[in-house]
């Protein structure tokens, strides 16, 4: 590895163990954040643009570094700013943070994957090359794949970085909206497993199956008609 991709190493690990280090994930809980939900609204009303901006700044950081807290970041969006305009903020701060992890370990590490695994991967990467986008809506829209996995295992293929952006935004939204609408209504809220019940997964699961539907119809075509 070159000293310069040594360096941004250095700097993300370094980051990550200073935010654990100082202890500051205790200010992403949900009893922190209804303990200051009125306080975070007062200073929005007065300094609106500076939260925002401060909101999104701390979101992308969160995610770029995968980071725990993401669940309570969309609730204060909720809370903060209302259903509508939090899940725009969430949805684009989440993307530009995954955009973030997956450009910086495609730069880091891709090519030395490549170099030893590259035979073994051509298969998968060639299919990521022509039906990435299905794939990734699937991977984000069915929650039982963990966000920041998927922004570090696509970094180290050769999926085009303008699909792994539209995958994750689109991808992302039902998902956002839900945690988001839910920190609008903050005060009903008892713990962040009752979010998202069964029918919600559900229906975010049958939104993946369709996510799909291109890539089996497009084998099903093959399989029909091969390639002479």
């Amino acid at each position: 590895m070159s000293a310069k991709k040594t360096v941004i190493a250095v700097v993300g690990i370094a980051v990550v163990a200073l935010s654990f280090y100082f202890d500051l994930q205790h200010l992403l809980t949900l009893d922190a954040l209804k303990a200051n939900h009125q306080a975070l609204l007062d200073y929005y009303a007065a300094h609106t643009l500076f939260v925002v901006a401060g909101f999104m700044m701390v979101y992308i950081i969160q995610t770029a570094l995968s980071l725990p807290g993401a669940a309570i970041m969309s609730l204060a969006a909720g809370a903060i700013f209302g259903s509508v305009m939090g899940t725009i903020y969430a949805v684009i701060a989440a993307t530009l943070g995954a955009t973030l992890a997956f450009l910086a370990v495609r730069y880091l590490f891709r090519e030395s994957v490549l170099n030893r695994f590259g035979a073994k991967l051509e298969g998968m990467n060639r299919e990521l090359e022509e039906r990435g986008f299905s794939y990734l809506l699937f991977l984000r829209l069915v929650p039982v794949f963990p966000f920041f996995l998927i922004n570090l295992a696509a970094g180290l293929t050769r999926l085009p970085l303008r699909t792994f952006v539209l995958g994750t935004m689109f991808g992302i939204i039902p998902g956002g909206f839900v945690y988001v609408n839910a920190g609008a209504s903050l005060a009903t809220i008892a713990s962040l497993s009752g979010i998202a019940s069964p029918r919600v997964l559900g229906s975010f699961a049958l939104l993946g199956l369709f996510a799909l539907i291109p890539v089996l119809f497009n084998r099903l075509k093959n399989r029909k008609h091969p390639a002479l």
